[in-house]
């Protein structure tokens, strides 16, 4: 039976290969999008799982309500680690980590830059699942010059992993390094990516007993029945008792004076894996995800399952008015309606398997663009093949039945003795069923569709923003590997007529850039602390970046007491009180450090436009480190090749290194512009299967009228007349769809929105944009198929009258 039931399928599917083929493909399309966005959506969701306790480990951060802004810090103080673990019974072990900056590492007389290490508590490799290829967990980081790498950087220094014992030289620093551990590199899916590895007992720091300090990422292995409701609540007690006997001599207040004038600040718990898809940090180790685009993603996806299911449901219903006559006679002979049933559902089920054949084709194909735009790595070959077939064969089955279901139920309904005579019934439950169904369709199309347009929108909004800088023209040349001779590289540069400025300073209001806490209380009241960000910068910072000052005077050097001076911006002005009077005003830090205001300038985007602008203070410091440079010429190019050669005629070991401050603006929004891109292509593909849907209903209307077409062209109705009859009532179903989805697309735009401190105002043309591009899409669909029945000769469709 099962036999014959293939053959049956497979004859009827090379028979109307027209229809199987637009239905194989619309299916293809649906199941490929959703297995490539569940691609995404599970390796976002696998960060940092492959721990072993993953579900016990917490970070503990650091956050705060003071005026001024929010404290939102991924790292802690020294001693919370030590203080959590004999304090808090919850709390099994404790493990610290502290970024260790750029080491040149000496190994056979070559010279490594090393731009991954990190100092870490010995408690670490308990804490976190880094499996040892060679020493011993127990015995690593076990003295304060000990380190263990990863097995990558073992191969590219020594070109090999049985390094256990070798040396790590630091160039031009008597501290020698004995590695004493090789581990497996660490998984792209965790939140540190690191490669070496050395002990904190080497910083003087990480004894500290400061709660007014921090720098230090903190985790902790909780207990098995820990509650961290409680845990937090505990916490919180030991926070307010230890920083209480601190905070007077750092602050010049009680904790208590501190908290009553609004203040809040305190230590939090942040389950591991929760740290890539929820975090909102500042000094995180790496950029974050975004749960939200998770679910926006996974919307899209199971729509566009749903979409290509339902184009199945609408072509087969369609194409089977084909096969009515042999219903008929099957019936006739024999067949009941199960049996009717198992055939139409066995040939549903064919044609999802040889989709997801294709499916699975497309997403090979395409998985290398979509790791590019998606900024991922996910590769096939490293899925689990005893995991990944079952469920394929299982997901295809689903889809098949379900996607077959209808059409079944529907064809094996035909009454035999109506079919054998031509009579096939015009009931419009089920038309009226189908035309829902492509109203469903078009509502996802055209909240897609707007979506995009707010997308696209909102990213020209942000390239284009007055930001209160000039960031054209303007270059970061990497300085600090020059050491001493980094002044002369200064003058040589200066010498040159098409570099206008160049300043000193780490501190950028776009990308990876020095940021500092400033808290500072005006004119001696100390019971008005405010929250800052301070800015050390040189005379030539403001010139370079085209500020504007508001009033007052930029740094200079001929006022010799300018290192007791400073410039703030406008919004720290106004959360000072003093708003247009703030010149000769005097400013003290936590340190009782007084500076003089000598200037305003105008409010300018230092952070995310998901921010909105925060107090600032500029301090005059002429700091190594990087050096900024605006520019003015026809040919960047040469000049970089130039500034290179300066640069390389210097006695270094780390390569010229240079950025556009306009490229690392761009790149603070590299997951929207990620998000667009992948909205956008959704979008099309969503519209694409939707059209099909579109034309099954077509093609099957074409059906159901044929006979009422041909008698209206007896009595004089023209093609025009007839294909404008077809297309008014598509065009009425894209109708409705625009009216329903235009709230719904609104409302999710606007959640999307709010995340943006500064954004656009959703405008009536957009929705009118989306809607005329759904219109004019649904015509170009339906417009072939209406011409086609309008064109058919009357005597064909009226011959068994």
């Amino acid at each position: 039976m099962i036999k014959n039931n293939l053959k049956i399928a497979w004859r009827n599917l090379t028979r109307n290969f027209s229809t199987s083929f637009i239905n194989i493909v619309g299916l293809a399309m649906g199941i490929a999008t959703c297995l490539l966005i569940s691609l995404y959506v599970t390796d976002e969701f696998s960060f940092d799982r492959y721990n072993e306790h993953a579900d016990r480990i917490v970070r503990v951060v650091f956050r705060g309500t003071v005026k001024g802004g929010t404290i939102n810090e991924a790292h802690v103080m020294p001693p919370v680690a030590s203080t959590m673990k004999s304090e808090l019974p919850e709390v099994e072990e404790t493990a610290r980590l502290r970024i260790g900056g750029s080491p040149l590492f000496v190994v056979n007389n070559k010279v490594f830059h090393e731009e991954k290490m990190a100092f870490v508590d010995a408690s670490f490799f308990r804490i976190f699942t880094l499996p040892f290829i060679k020493g011993n967990l127990s015995t690593a980081i076990s003295s304060p010059n000990s380190a263990v790498i990863s097995e990558s950087t073992a191969l590219k220094y020594f070109g090999t992993n049985d390094v256990v014992g070798r040396d790590l030289i630091i160039k031009d620093s008597p501290n020698i390094l004995k590695i004493t551990g090789v581990i497996k590199d660490v998984p792209k899916n965790s939140h540190f990516h690191f490669d070496v590895f050395t002990s904190l007992d080497a910083l003087e720091d990480s004894r500290s007993d400061s709660w007014m300090t921090s720098e230090y990422y903190t985790y902790a292995l909780l207990s098995k029945n820990a509650s961290r409701e409680k845990l937090e609540k505990n916490l919180a007690t030991l926070f307010d008792k230890h920083v209480a006997t601190q905070f007077i001599a750092g602050f010049g207040m009680s904790y208590q004076e501190y908290k009553k004038t609004g203040n809040k600040i305190g230590l939090y718990l942040q389950p591991l894996t929760d740290i890539h898809l929820y975090s909102n940090f500042n000094y995180d180790l790496s950029a974050p995800g975004d749960i939200r685009y998770v679910y926006i993603f996974s919307a899209i996806a199971l729509f566009m399952l749903l979409i290509a299911t339902i184009n199945f449901m609408n072509l087969s219903t369609a194409s089977g008015f084909r096969r009515c006559k042999e219903v008929g006679v099957r019936k006739v002979l024999g067949a009941d309606k199960q049996n009717l049933m198992r055939q139409f559902m066995l040939e549903g089920v064919l044609l999802t398997y040889i989709s997801l054949g294709i499916a699975l084709g497309i997403v090979l194909l395409a998985l290398p663009l979509f790791n590019q735009i998606s900024g991922k790595e996910i590769e096939i070959q490293k899925l689990e093949a005893f995991k990944i077939i079952p469920f394929l064969l299982t997901f295809g089955l689903v889809v098949g039945l379900f996607s077959s279901s209808y059409p079944a139920l529907y064809l094996s309904s035909f009454n035999p003795l109506r079919v054998l005579k031509g009579k096939i019934s015009r009931s419009t439950k089920g038309l009226n069923l189908r035309s829902g169904l492509v109203v469903f369709q078009f509502i996802i199309s055209v909240g897609l569709i707007f979506g995009t347009v707010v997308v696209v929108q909102q990213l020209d909004y942000m390239r284009h923003i007055k930001l209160g800088y000039n960031k054209d023209n303007v270059l970061i040349i990497q300085s600090w590997p020059l050491g001493k001779n980094e002044k002369t590289y200064y003058n040589l540069l200066m010498q040159d007529s098409r570099i206008k400025h160049v300043s000193h300073s780490s501190y950028l209001p776009a990308g990876e850039s020095n940021n500092n806490n400033f808290f500072i209380y005006p004119d001696g009241n100390t019971d008005q602390w405010v929250k800052t960000i301070r800015y050390d910068i040189d005379e030539e910072y403001i010139p370079v970046m085209g500020m504007q000052l508001k009033e007052g005077r930029n740094f200079a050097k001929t006022f010799g007491n300018d290192s007791l001076s400073v410039i703030i911006n406008e919004t720290a002005a106004k959360d000072l009180g003093w708003n247009d009077h703030s010149l000769g005003k005097i400013l003290t830090n936590k340190d009782n450090k007084s500076y003089r205001v000598i200037g305003v300038v105008k409010d300018f985007h230092f952070r995310s436009l998901h921010e909105q602008i925060s107090p600032l203070v500029m301090v005059l410091s002429d700091q190594a480190g990087s050096l900024i440079l605006k520019t003015q010429t026809a040919d960047m190019e040469k000049l970089i090749q130039k500034l290179a050669s300066l640069y390389r005629s210097f006695p270094t070991d780390i390569p010229f290194s240079y950025s556009f401050l306009d490229d690392r603006y761009a790149q603070t929004y590299q997951a929207e512009v990620k998000t667009g891109k992948l909205l956008s292509i959704f979008a099309g593909l969503t519209i694409f299967v939707a059209c099909l849907g579109l034309f099954g209903l077509a093609i099957f209307t074409a059906n159901q009228r044929r006979k009422e077409i041909g008698i209206r062209k007896v009595v004089g109705a023209t093609v025009p007349d007839i294909t404008r009859m077809l297309s008014t009532e598509f065009v009425k179903l894209v109708l409705i769809a625009i009216i329903v989805s235009s709230p719904l697309a609104w409302w999710m735009m606007h959640k999307w929105l709010e995340n943006f401190a500064y954004r656009i105002e959703m405008q009536w043309w957009m929705f009118v944009l989306a809607g005329a591009l759904a219109v004019f899409i649904a015509l170009i669909t339906v417009s072939s198929q209406a011409i086609r029945a309008a064109l058919t000769k009357p005597v064909d469709s009226l011959r068994d009258e």
